[in-house]
């Protein structure tokens, strides 16, 4: 399974992605794209990505080949992350096939209606759906 990590701005939250998704997946082949070089400085230092890169051109190419793509909600939004998603980004991340697991972030004036406070919580969750995802993939 191939698992495409998306972060920008410092990448905290694509490491903790990124190690999440090592431990329940440890088979899956992950890619961490930061969408600059601190994003991807960070996830590197997480030593749970197969592969890495930075910016708008990686994030395009590795959408087409993705299975699932984990990020902030704002990957998928042109000029979130305070201007570090492009219009191109966030296309490629809109229209690609496949599964997104979008973390709900009330930050870069943007409101995600009903998302919980407790950021643990939030990805407990997204982690036993990507956990979800792959069973149902591995038994195809």
């Amino acid at each position: 399974m191939n698992i495409l990590v998306i972060d920008g701005q410092g990448g905290r939250l694509g490491r903790k992605l990124a190690e999440g998704i090592r431990k329940i997946c440890p088979d899956a082949v992950i890619t961490a794209v930061g969408t600059n070089s601190m994003a991807t400085q960070n996830m590197m230092n997480s030593n749970c990505a197969d592969h890495l890169a930075t910016g708008e051109n990686a994030v395009v190419v590795a959408c087409r080949s993705a299975q699932i793509i984990v990020g902030p909600v704002g990957i998928a939004m042109a000029d979130a992350l305070m201007g570090e998603i492009s219009p191109a980004m966030a296309n490629a991340v809109a229209s690609s096939p496949a599964y997104r697991v979008l973390i709900p972030m009330n930050l870069c004036s943007t409101y995600v209606a009903g998302a919980l406070k407790s950021s643990a919580a939030i990805l407990e969750d997204a982690m036993e759906h990507i956990r979800q995802l792959a069973e149902q993939n591995s038994a195809k």
